[in-house]
């Protein structure tokens, strides 16, 4: 076991959200989502559908202790993971904003959960409650294995965060359990709904213990050896969780070993946090075929299956991946839990290969499609994320039922609302990386970054996404061991020796400079280094200009300055996708834009010339001071004569309109209305 407040250091330890963009969000996560959800999860808002969660595990630990329990399971099957994304993403606030009262309440819920913990370290309340004989009987549908994984994330979490290690040692017992049944005892299987995989990794690097790393690649090396597994198992028992059961292997990602796989099918969230723990498998055990088939997942996801908004499962039937270039915009599904997952995936395969252009989809993915997920005031969600939006028609209609053209307060199925508060908490481990000596810039947000065991202090000051420029200035300090690792470090290593800044893959036009003088310029997409005068080579490889740091702070401090063309541009879309055909999308840096009936009336009825240039136009400022872009085009006036027709063989009219767009991840937040990302062009 760890011991008591030995703190594992992480990103989120050493780097702390300053201002703008950023801390708009956090302080949002902080001050509404976590307080929100933490409500929410005890029952204790009106009007919203019930979650039941904290309520399951105090009545597993009555049952455990008294033998018997006056109330029955309630919620989803996998309820309990709520409380494990709530605990976890509280757990990330803590780092940035230390909240001894919130802290109590953790405390007081790991009280909860653990006294709902099993003798033998099992802890799944829908077992414990409804069916204890039948536990890892029905890995296929009752998502124990996933349960397991959100609790060990939170875990780690907790114990990263306060150097506590009572959810820690209440997971690893949970972890010790499941190891003996799948690894000592032999018994077959693994999780309908890949989860566990990834947090594994996660534990074994945080207590140092490599069997829970083997066993992760154990469940990745024998899923789909045996596609009928689940099958069987089904065969097996005479009860199941839906009251039907799908057992097509191609949802759950088991039709082939994960070696083979070479195109992402089934449930896009499952996908995602497989293709996640494939990659930390790859790396951590050196594992090239597994590596082969990432990058064979990640060329069909990101070349054939992903939306522009970095949104992943096209079909709301089984939440799935259907087909490449079938992306329909107003049924699209694209989770925010899916999405989600893409970025874990991204910032795992970056990981496994430096390549600047997995955190290109990592960022489109956040700063469209997950932050599309939540209102502006951190009180409302939505679970399914369309690129086109239809009053009368979204969320109305049966083909567009899973379509809301408004966000709800709370889900019964309240997977995304929580996914996205740690994503939002934990924002500095997506955007920075220390791995092979090499400080890795990866996101810009305006924060600062600590390294005491390094001895250096980096302030990165910007108003990205809305401006280009960003800037580093370097302090060196003197170097402490302000935090202790633990037996296996959760960073590979503190000293820094290379600073890389990424190059986004849309910036075709950027300037880099050091203590003022220019060393690298992107123009019209071509690179060029000038002469640095330094010590080091200065070099550009796999969209990443790497710096040796010691010139950078020889003389104490230096600054680093970098300006991004944000490149406003049109941007179009392969002819076999069927929904975009004669149609552009605006993108401004990472953001992808969308025209609403707030700004434009009747958007349906808008067309936007072919060579008309997009412009920036006015700040936003009841939409979180965003910058609105204007295009010019053209509005389809109703039929002359007969407004009211259908159809008419006389050619419609025109009138000229500038065509006003805000970021997609901001629609809905000034009531209902018409939204389309892909706009025809004429």
């Amino acid at each position: 076991m760890t011991k008591e407040n030995e703190k594992a250091p992480t990103m989120n330890h050493f780097f702390k959200v300053s201002g703008s963009f950023w801390k708009f969000y956090q302080e949002i996560a902080v001050k509404n989502i976590i307080p929100y959800q933490e409500k929410a999860i005890h029952d204790e808002i009106p009007g919203i559908e019930k979650s039941y969660s904290v309520k399951n595990f105090i009545l597993a630990a009555e049952k455990l202790k008294y033998g018997k329990t006056d109330g029955t399971f309630g919620g989803m099957v996998f309820q309990d993971s709520d409380v494990a994304k709530w605990l976890e993403a509280a757990s990330y606030s803590l780092v940035q904003y230390p909240d001894p009262a919130l802290e109590q309440r953790i405390d007081k819920l790991i009280e909860q959960v653990a006294a709902a913990q099993e003798a033998d370290g099992y802890l799944d309340t829908y077992f414990t409650l409804k069916y204890p004989d039948q536990k890892f009987k029905n890995l296929h549908d009752a998502h124990e294995l996933y349960c397991a994984g959100h609790f060990i994330e939170a875990g780690v979490a907790y114990y990263e965060a306060t150097g506590k290690t009572s959810l820690l040692n209440v997971v690893q017992k949970l972890a010790d359990c499941i190891y003996q049944h799948f690894i000592v005892e032999q018994n077959p299987g693994y999780s309908g709904h890949p989860e566990i995989e990834l947090a594994l990794f996660k534990l074994s690097r945080a207590t140092g213990n490599s069997k829970y790393a083997r066993l992760a690649k154990h469940f990745i090396d024998v899923r789909g050896v045996d596609s009928r597994f689940f099958n069987k198992e089904m065969e097996s028992r005479s009860w199941n969780v839906w009251g039907a059961e799908s057992v097509d292997p191609k949802y759950a990602q088991n039709d082939k070993p994960a070696k083979e796989l070479s195109v992402a099918t089934g449930h896009a969230v499952r996908a995602g946090y497989l293709y996640t723990a494939m990659a930390d498998a790859a790396k951590t055990f050196g594992d090239e075929e597994l590596a082969q088939a990432c990058r064979r997942l990640w060329q069909n996801i990101t070349q054939k299956r992903m939306y522009i908004t970095g949104g992943i499962g096209s079909t709301a039937h089984l939440e799935s991946f259907t087909a490449d270039y079938d992306l329909p915009n107003d049924t699209a599904y694209t989770e925010t839990c899916a999405a989600i997952s893409l970025m874990m995936f991204a910032r795992q395969m970056f990981r496994l290969e430096g390549d600047a252009k997995y955190i290109d989809v990592m960022e489109r993915s956040l700063y469209n499609n997950v932050l599309a997920g939540m209102q502006l005031d951190g009180k409302k969600f939505f679970y399914v994320n369309p690129l086109e939006s239809l009053p009368n028609i979204s969320g109305i209609i049966p083909t567009h039922k899973h379509a809301l053209s408004a966000r709800p307060g709370w889900f019964g199925c309240a997977c995304c609302p929580p996914n996205i508060a740690r994503t939002i908490t934990d924002i500095a481990d997506y955007a920075w990386a220390l791995q092979n000596k090499t400080l890795a810039s990866l996101l810009f947000i305006d924060g600062i970054l600590t390294l005491p065991q390094a001895g250096i202090k980096i302030t990165q000051s910007t108003n990205y996404p809305f401006e280009g420029a960003v800037c580093y200035s370097f302090e060196k300090i003197a170097k402490t061991s302000s935090f202790v690792k633990n037996a296996a470090g959760n960073i590979e290593e503190t000293e820094a020796e290379n600073f890389a800044l990424r190059i986004p893959g849309w910036a075709k036009n950027a300037r880099i400079s050091l203590n003022g003088k220019t060393i690298f310029k992107i123009e019209n997409g071509e690179a060029k280094i000038f002469n640095t005068e330094l010590n080091a080579p200065v070099s550009y490889a796999k969209g990443f200009l790497t710096i040796p740091l010691q010139p950078v702070i020889s003389a104490g401090s230096g600054k680093i300055e970098a300006s991004f063309d944000l490149n406003l541009r049109k941007v179009y879309c392969n002819s076999k996708v069927a929904s975009n055909s004669a149609k552009a999308a605006v993108m401004a840096g990472p953001l992808v834009y969308c025209a609403e009936s707030a700004d434009n009336g009747d958007v349906l009825g808008l067309r936007i010339w072919q060579k008309a240039e997009p412009q920036f136009g006015a700040v936003c400022s009841d939409l979180g001071n965003c910058r609105k872009i204007t295009v010019n085009g053209v509005r389809q006036l109703p039929f002359a004569g007969n407004e009211e027709a259908l159809y008419s063989d006389i050619a419609p009219s025109y009138q000229e309109v500038s065509v006003e767009l805000i970021p997609y991840y901001a629609w809905c937040n000034r009531g209902e209305g018409e939204m389309r990302v892909w706009l025809p062009l004429v």
